[in-house]
């Protein structure tokens, strides 16, 4: 599957700019496009370079949950909207 660049280029400048943690773009059942911005315990300082790993390719096994509970509510691929989480708080 081509993905075209500016998809990548969306992404990234979606989680930038939200100040999120991590951002999916879901392609299609099988295939999706996932930035997730590095922290140092679980904190981002802003002054410091940004890290993002990019992972193209499978789910994983929450983003799979995901995509079940799309076709349950019969959304069409590819999602629209890119799905941004935020760092998780502390217990």
């Amino acid at each position: 599957m081509n993905i075209p660049f500016k998809t990548v280029t969306e992404v990234i400048s979606t989680l930038l700019t939200s100040g999120g943690w991590k951002a999916t773009k879901y392609l299609d059942e099988r295939y999706i496009i996932n930035a997730t911005r590095r922290a140092h315990k679980r904190k981002f300082n802003v002054r410091d370079n940004v890290e993002i790993v990019l992972t193209i390719g499978r789910p994983n096994y929450a983003e799979r949950a995901f995509i079940k509970a799309c076709k349950k509510a019969k959304e069409s691929f590819p999602v629209k909207k890119i799905q941004i989480k935020f760092v998780p708080k502390k217990k």
